[in-house]
């Protein structure tokens, strides 16, 4: 019966028909979860299908889930691209990984709008932030207190960041979006950029551990609440919170830039960076590959999308249009299957 069952959807699979013990499980980013959320709502009104179970655990724990090919997990959710290594990880477990990138999205630095940082730079973030900064030929602990000891031109304000921990794929963005960089303006940095880029990667990415840099897990919107109630806190996450939120707190200029659709979209904005979600195609089946389709729909990811007024800021059209042909080839893969689903 199951069988039966299976190959019937298989043949009429936009006509909603799907099994229903079989639930597609999502795990991964928190930047991508309240997107994931509202296509698996609409999945299941559309397709008469369950509703996908979708969990936030961030983008490095995600993919790990994914790619060990256990928990029955069907797609992971991803603020960066996956890794080489998390590539061979898939590979070694058989796992068959199918990349979709949604749109994009900015790493805002905000804080409530009494807060008086208004702007910085990414050299200033390296130089509050840094676990360790050059001296004297040498490291030593990051000495900086207030923003003012990172630039006199900044306000005299205790330095406080909280933002997502190592497990989160905001964090590696952020890493390599504004860390980075940030510790190239230093000479010593760049000079050790030249001569030892790992060495370089992992000083560039130590953040304080002494109460200036604060993890907060990988809930978002936890964040939001933090700087919202105290003129002093900064907080870093995505900009679809930011865009949810605004005027509850402000977004801190970064080189002269702010966070919008328009700067995101057209890269002026430095903390820009793309979303994905990867889909183990191994798993593929009508209930599968129906949210595949509706995530990668124009209703969806259009100009006028659902997932657009949510905060996704929409890719090119002509790139937008080939992962739209990777959807459709999946859907269809699903839908030749002669085979039933794994248990």
């Amino acid at each position: 019966m199951r069988g039966a069952l299976f190959l019937i959807c298989a043949a009429a699979l936009t006509a909603g028909c799907t099994e229903p013990s079989e639930s597609v499980r999502i795990v991964g980013s928190s930047t991508v979860y309240p997107f994931s959320r509202t296509v698996a709502e609409r999945t299941a009104a559309k397709f008469h299908q369950r509703s996908p179970i979708v969990e936030m655990t961030g983008t490095g724990g995600g993919i790990q889930q994914f790619c060990r090919g256990a928990g029955e997990i069907d797609i992971a959710n991803a603020s960066r691209p996956i890794k080489d290594s998390e590539i061979a990880l898939c590979q070694a477990n058989g796992v068959e990984a199918i990349g979709f990138r949604i749109g994009y999205d900015g790493i805002v630095v905000a804080a409530a709008p009494s807060n008086p940082v208004k702007a910085l730079t990414r050299a200033h973030i390296y130089r509050a932030l840094a676990k360790d900064l050059p001296r004297q030929g040498g490291f030593e602990p990051n000495p900086n207190r207030l923003w003012s000891d990172v630039d006199p031109a900044l306000p005299a304000v205790e330095i406080e960041v909280h933002g997502p921990p190592p497990t989160s794929g905001t964090r590696d963005a952020f890493v390599e979006l504004a860390l980075e960089p940030g510790a190239r303006a230093i000479p010593e940095l760049a000079a050790l950029e030249e001569s030892d880029p790992a060495q370089f990667k992992a000083r560039a990415g130590a953040l304080r551990e002494d109460g200036r840099w604060i993890d907060e897990g990988e809930n978002d919107n936890a964040i939001i609440q933090l700087i919202r109630s105290s003129p002093t806190p900064i907080g870093v996450f995505g900009y679809s919170y930011f865009d949810q939120n605004r005027g509850v707190v402000a977004g801190v200029a970064i080189d002269g830039e702010r966070a919008s659709i328009d700067t995101i979209a057209d890269g002026r904005y430095p903390l820009a960076r793309s979303l994905y979600f990867y889909v183990d195609a191994r798993r593929a089946r009508p209930a599968l590959a129906n949210y595949v389709l509706e995530f990668m729909s124009e209703a969806a990811l259009g100009p006028a999308g659902y997932l657009t007024e949510k905060g996704v800021v929409p890719l090119p059209a002509a790139d937008l249009d080939a992962e739209r042909k990777k959807a459709l080839a999946f859907h269809e893969r699903a839908s030749a299957l002669q085979v039933e689903p794994r248990p």
